[in-house]
């Protein structure tokens, strides 16, 4: 296995590191937390770097890039946050690539160019109040009217929720029970009956549009299918692309804190000398940096396996599930490296140690990864209804 990155990869990594600097991302990360407003001034910005859509097609203004670059690029901007890597995250890993990869020429024209030009976003729309891991049990309906879909239901904690100008929503097709009823259609913002609800506080990713869906009688054109009823594997295939980029936001944070928490150790001192003269605290930083190393081969041979296609669901559960349980460990480190400054807002640290928490739940929670990593190691399925 080829471990090195191109020299395209390398050049991006470098130019993205002298813009948080020249953009003081470091400060920016802090504004956006403690107002919780999302960056949109971003979107402009990155367009100009072809940042947004770089793994799309390029007949629709993508730049078809391998998903790995995507994923090195959200991993950078997420050192700063978050919610600086998710322009970049929703439109290379979202669902944008389901319309890029399943979509109808009509669609990918109507979409990608505007989501490539930071002109339009895609949000994903699958949890429900009562169906989150169990997506099979969606009760988001809609129904055949001939020229045009009614769709009723609603969604929960969906982000983009009120901001994103289009949402791929997963329902259900009819009566048809199961699996074999899902499929998927796009909703646009401002279509009649389609409105949202009061946007989240969450303990964490402060500044991250998201609220619940609501569908009332709302008159979807056939030509919004993207994918029918019967084609479910589809989306959960396109959907191990995103569980790759959760876990290019959790190498980011982690790196993040690992960075911090390098640079305080080597500035503080105690009894006369820095602290990372300690054991305790030079030890605390290499457990630091070997579970982060061992994160990014994980991530990294998932993203690059699949090339410019879709990752292996193996490779991405893992990839995701360690990431997820990695960055909770190293930003917990990182804060007893710092002491009473990592509880501090003063600092970082106790940023870091909020935003790590969200991963482990969106895009599938650890619990649901075993399950799935479990059933191809013991080659079964593992029903939980029985």
């Amino acid at each position: 296995m080829d471990f090195a990155f191109s020299k395209e990869q390398l050049m991006l990594i470098s130019s993205l590191r002298d813009m948080g600097k020249r953009e003081k991302f470091a400060e920016l990360a802090a504004q956006i937390d403690a107002r919780a407003e999302f960056p949109h001034h971003l979107m402009e910005k990155f367009a100009a770097m072809d940042l947004l859509g770089m793994t799309l097609s390029p007949e629709y203004g993508g730049s078809g890039e391998p998903s790995l670059t995507a994923i090195l690029a959200i991993e950078e901007l997420a050192k700063f946050s978050p919610m600086i890597a998710a322009p970049v995250f929703e439109s290379n890993v979202g669902p944008v690539r389901v319309i890029d990869l399943f979509g109808t020429p009509e669609q990918k024209k109507r979409i990608i160019p505007g989501v490539c030009q930071g002109k339009l976003s895609v949000s994903v729309c699958m949890t429900e109040p009562e169906s989150g891991s169990d997506l099979t049990a969606l009760n988001t309906v809609a129904e055949d009217k001939g020229d045009h879909f009614l769709v009723n239901g609603r969604k929960a904690f969906i982000t983009g929720g009120g901001a994103a100008s289009h949402y791929m929503v997963y329902t259900r097709f009819g009566e048809v029970k199961g699996y074999k009823g899902i499929g998927a259609l796009i909703l646009e913002k401002g279509m009649p009956g389609f409105t949202f609800g009061k946007q989240e506080e969450y303990m964490g990713l402060r500044g991250m549009p998201s609220c619940a869906l609501y569908f009332d009688n709302v008159k979807v054109p056939k030509e919004n299918l993207v994918v029918p009823a019967g084609d479910f594997g589809k989306l959960m295939l396109t959907f191990d692309i995103e569980r790759c980029g959760n876990a290019a936001m959790c190498l980011g944070i982690a790196g993040g804190a690992l960075d911090a928490a390098k640079a305080y150790a080597q500035s503080r001192t105690a009894f006369g000398r820095p602290i990372c003269e300690f054991q305790d605290i030079s030890f605390s930083i290499v457990n630091m940096a070997m579970k982060l190393d061992a994160a990014k081969l994980l991530v990294y041979r998932a993203a690059n396996n699949a090339g410019q296609g879709l990752p292996s669901i193996y490779e991405a559960s893992l990839g995701k599930l360690f990431a997820n349980e990695m960055v909770r460990e190293v930003t917990d480190l990182a804060m007893q490296v710092f002491g009473g400054y990592g509880y501090s807002r003063d600092y970082p640290i106790e940023r870091m140690a909020r935003d790590a928490r969200a991963w482990g739940v969106a895009g599938g929670t650890l619990q649901m990864l075993r399950l799935t990593i479990a059933s191809m190691l013991f080659g079964r399925r593992f029903d939980q209804r029985k």
